[in-house]
């Protein structure tokens, strides 16, 4: 089998599972996307965690050109990507108990706003507290996971519990466990993951589904536009300035 066969077999595994989540997930995005527009509406905040290769997702949907203006990341030091160093020092931290807790106490989050955690696996304590506590704080969760580790693997909290148990809403970016998608007689381990892709489909999708419902509202979404065009730059400013009081990436 040829490196381009290879490529095109990812794209395939990719695009399977981007069909999948658009049929299976569609009730889940709209109810996630309706949630995110309910607490704009009622003026609350928005916030995203995931910790290592999850946070890329997190990410996407923060300060972002043609995304909600009030989306914040909420971060954990040692487990935002892989700049910290050794990298494995973020898979070490996503197993310390309380570590969740001491965050959230210590951020602006507060009750009646919203929180979409973002865990693969959803099986570790840190994205398990995070959620749990988050709803004990009277915030609304989103939990963005795949559900087949909960049927295949054990959970590392002490409650026994994944993420998804925790969660307002769920959605299940039905991803395989391993992540990877593509196996070689030649390789010895599962290799291309996919996780990622979809997974910020799904939130991306869940995202535009909120301006949807807001405008539907008759409200007008809070959204911010490429720096790059001109004129980006003085409506980012007039939107952040309009809704300085929930957005904490400029402090």
């Amino acid at each position: 089998m040829s490196a381009s066969e290879l490529a095109d077999r990812f794209f395939d595994g990719a695009i399977g599972l981007l069909e999948q989540v658009r049929k299976g997930e569609a009730a889940s995005v709209a109810a996630a996307g309706t949630l995110l527009a309910d607490t704009v509406a009622e003026g609350g905040r928005l916030f995203t965690f995931g910790a290592g290769h999850s946070s890329l997702v997190a990410q996407d949907v923060v300060y972002r050109a043609g995304g909600l203006a009030v989306v914040n990341l909420l971060t954990v030091p040692g487990v935002v990507g892989v700049d910290v160093r050794p990298a494995t020092l973020g898979s070490a931290l996503e197993c310390v108990d309380g570590l969740a807790t001491a965050t959230l106490d210590a951020s602006p989050a507060r009750a009646g706003d919203a929180l979409v955690v973002v865990s693969l696996s959803g099986r570790n304590p840190l994205p398990v507290e995070m959620a749990q506590h988050a709803r004990e704080l009277g915030l609304r969760v989103i939990g963005l996971t795949s559900a087949a580790y909960a049927r295949e693997t054990a959970s590392r909290h002490a409650s026994g519990t994944f993420l998804k148990d925790h969660c307002d809403v769920v959605l299940d970016c039905r991803v395989p466990v391993g992540d990877a998608t593509l196996t070689h007689p030649g390789i010895p381990a599962p290799f291309a993951p996919a996780s990622t892709v979809v997974a910020s489909a799904l939130l991306q999708a869940a995202v535009a589904t909120a301006a949807g419902v807001l405008a539907e509202r008759g409200l007008t979404p809070p959204l911010l536009r490429s720096g790059n065009v001109d004129g980006g730059h003085a409506w980012n400013e007039r939107v952040m300035t309009e809704y300085a009081d929930r957005i904490f990436y400029r402090d």
